[in-house]
């Protein structure tokens, strides 16, 4: 199994990678082009490395265990402001990616363990929310495995606006 760790500053030639091969796999899964991000110079990768490190945003990643080696998965926890202060503190799960040859291998579950936990213990959030585009049913399944459900809510999808992103949530107990 490989390690999950802290993404660090320092990996932000890692992050690049993996962020190409993520949207490259599965285009409709971030809001973001790969078009878009192969236009990201080297200083904005350093720059989102940082803000993914930040105090209100963790990025958990797995790797093979030695420095430098390719990040085969990630989840990225950032805390949510609640629209009021009635509801309690939330945080969204995004940037939520496994490859290919680790699928069906538990690491999805794992990653998504710490990530709950990160959630409630450091970043003190009640919920935990995600978005997931409507026609990836694969996550959507995932999720409700973990504990998630659809809440009702929905918008229109950045990328095309025929289409949905579903927001699902989960209670971290």
């Amino acid at each position: 199994m490989p390690r999950i760790r802290r993404l660090d500053p320092g990996d932000w030639q890692l992050l690049k990678t993996v962020r190409l091969e993520m949207l490259a796999d599965t285009p409709m899964a971030y809001v973001e082009s790969l078009k878009a991000a192969r236009r990201q110079t080297d200083s904005q990768w350093q720059e989102r490395a940082s803000a993914m490190s930040g105090d209100s945003s963790v990025t958990l990643i797995a790797d093979a265990g030695v420095e430098g080696s390719r990040i085969c998965g990630l989840m990225r926890v950032v805390v949510k402001h609640p629209q009021d202060e009635l509801r309690p503190l939330q945080a969204m799960l995004i940037s939520v990616y496994v490859a290919p040859e680790h699928r069906g291998l538990g690491l999805a579950d794992e990653l998504l363990r710490e990530a709950c936990h990160t959630a409630k213990t450091e970043l003190s959030a009640v919920f935990l929310e995600l978005g997931v585009h409507e026609d990836n049913s694969r996550a959507m399944s995932f999720y409700e495995r973990h504990g998630f459900h659809a809440t009702g809510a929905s918008r229109p999808y950045p990328l095309d606006a025929s289409k949905l992103e579903l927001t699902m949530e989960r209670r971290l107990d």
